[in-house]
Formats: C-alpha cells, structure tokens, sequence
C-alpha cells in the first residue's frame, strides 16, 4: 500500500506553522516529530504552555498529538513517548529532573525502547545488568564511552538531563536528511530558487548515502520573511513519493524539482528554501520489487556505482566537483560572505599572498 506523502506533508506544513506560534525554535526530526525550544519558561508555566500547545494544533488541524518537555532531546522524547501510551498524562507530559516522576518513568522504559539504543546494544548491555533506561542513567559516562562509543555516552548523558546531542549529529543514522540555508537576499527569482533547490537535493543524496540509507520521498519547502510585514507572505511545501526507495542523485532531484514546480508562486520574495528526504530505510535490508529482473537489478547496480564514483570524486577533488548542473555563481541563495575568513586550505585563489 502506497503512503500519501502528499496529504502528510501538507498537514507536517500546518502543524509546524502553530508550533511556530509558540517558539522561534522549531527543528523538524521526521515528517511527523519536532523539537521545539521552551526556553524562558518557568516550570510553572511549561506545563500551561504546553497545554495551550496541544489544544490549538488540535484544534487548528484536528491532529492529535503528545507533547513531551524534558531538559534534553533524548528525555523530551521518552516524555512524548509517556503522554502518547499513558492515559494519566492526556497528551502533555513534562518531566522534571529529580522527581519521583523521572524516575518511576525511567523505570518503566525498557532500553529498547530509548532514543538511539538499538537491538545488538539491548544485549550488550544486558550482559552489564543494564536493562532500562533508569539503569543506564545511572552508568558511568566515561565506562559507557570504552566500552562501546561516544553515541552511547551521549544519549547517557542525556539520560541524566545533560544536553549533548544536537540536530543532524554525525554520529547518528538519522530518521530524515535536511539541508536547508536562508539566502543571502530575498529572491523571486524562479530560477535562481530552483538552483538552490537541486544544490539542496544533491546534497542530501550525499549525505544519505554516507548513512547506506534510502528515501522513500522527498520534502521541498520555501518560505518568504515573516518580520517583512510589507510584503506578501507564503510559506508552502510539498511531498513527492519516489517510485521505490532511493539514494540516487538523479531521481532525488527529479522528485525534489517536482515538488518545486507545484508550490512556487511568482511575485513573491522568498528568504530561505530546504529540501527533506523522509521515511528513510536502511540500503541493505531495502525490500526488493517482485517486478524486479536480471536487467532491473543490473541497471540498479550501474547506478549505485555511477554514485559512488561520483562521491569519491567529490571527496578526492573537493565538494561540487562533479555535479548535475552548476549554480549561477552570483545568485540571491548564496550566503553573504563578505566578512568570511579566506579558505586558505581548500581555495588556491585564497592563499595569503607576500609583496
């Protein structure tokens, strides 16, 4: 059965417009999970907020949600996890460090079930009498780092209430592949925004494929500047389903120009673009087609190697080396870089010169 990435993505849009609302912050994780930064609030007015938070995007959308408010991204998460599964909480659920409610909840969580602990380290650390996620917050974070990695360590740190993982960590395999920039100036300019869109593309295919990872579709957003009240405002975004899981260049960019086309509008003055790869899979278990043939399956193999050979180049030879179509070397996106710093290790054109 076929996903309506078109209907989610757009209902993905409206939900994050209310968050929007109620935070500068806003960090989409998946097309159906964000972080949103509560910063400024007291602990007496988190949990308020939080609840007018759940009313108006249910109200504005009729999309129910959990909402989950912890010191760190990995708690926020079991928090969301507690308010979506336990009646008590009614889609709000706000952990604070040192309650009896922080540790009855990390209590409850099996490790399977934290943020970045997958199967193989569930029996790991079981062999260590680790079993839930009150157990690793207990651990040592140094003993957690030599014995297994300093992904573990931090999603240990994290446990204890120490934020140290941030959007789009490298350490990471993650649920969605963002690449976005806000422009050096506004634009209308159809083609120049369309340039922005296939570098935004071509650079999430990299780095999916640095994962082993597949997309089973593509998110393309635009947005005009808010504080600009002069202007017109528009804001939109699209989803396009890729024919079958991908991390093909060619067919990224073909999804992710679609999606342009269908929601950029003349007339208006946009300031920032990005471009999303969701519901992503792992490359090595991606399910094979029952059409597949001898010829499907060689022509797949060619286009893994032609990407590959691509990637090794760019790395070889320095990022943008080998690419489909070049940028206007003057065009709107480009970031300001006026008071850059010269790239003295990567631009022979920017080797410091002696008189």
């Amino acid at each position: 059965m076929r996903s309506n990435y078109e209907l989610y993505g757009d209902m993905s849009s409206r939900v994050q417009q209310v968050l929007e609302e109620f935070s500068a912050g806003v960090e989409p994780y998946s097309i159906d999970e964000m972080f949103v930064r509560f910063d400024g609030f007291s602990p007496e007015q988190m949990h308020r907020h939080a609840q007018e938070l759940f009313t108006k995007v249910r109200r504005f959308t009729h999309i129910p949600v959990s909402v989950g408010i912890a010191p760190t991204r990995t708690l926020a998460k079991l928090a969301n996890r507690a308010a979506k599964k336990l009646p008590i909480y009614s889609g709000v659920c706000v952990l604070r460090l040192g309650s009896e409610e922080y540790e009855r909840l990390l209590r409850q969580v099996a490790l399977g079930d934290v943020w970045g602990v997958g199967r193989r380290l569930v029996e790991r650390l079981a062999l260590l009498g680790l079993h839930s996620a009150w157990d690793l917050a207990q651990a040592a974070p140094k003993q957690i780092r030599r014995r297994f990695s300093v992904t573990l360590e931090r999603t240990c740190m994290e446990l204890k209430g120490i934020p140290c993982i941030e959007m789009n960590d490298p350490g990471e395999a993650r649920q969605r592949i963002m690449t976005s920039r806000s422009f050096g100036r506004l634009t209308d300019n159809r083609q120049e925004i369309h340039q922005a869109i296939r570098q935004f593309a071509q650079r999430s295919a990299e780095k999916l494929r640095q994962q082993d990872g597949q997309a089973r579709a593509v998110y393309v957003f635009l947005k005009t500047n808010r504080h600009r009240l002069d202007l017109p405002q528009y804001s939109p975004s699209a989803v396009v389903e890729l024919p079958q899981p991908t991390a093909d260049s060619r067919h990224i960019l073909q999804a992710a120009s679609q999606a342009f086309a269908a929601i950029y509008r003349p007339r208006y003055h946009f300031m920032k673009a990005g471009v999303m790869l969701v519901d992503l899979v792992d490359a090595n278990r991606a399910q094979l087609s029952l059409l597949d043939t001898p010829g499907s399956r060689a022509q797949r193999e060619r286009n893994e190697r032609l990407m590959a050979t691509l990637d090794t180049l760019n790395h070889k030879m320095g990022r943008g080396t080998v690419t489909f179509g070049r940028p206007s070397p003057k065009a709107a996106w480009h970031l300001r870089c006026a008071n850059r710093t010269p790239r003295w290790t990567t631009r022979w054109d920017e080797l410091p010169r002696l008189r």
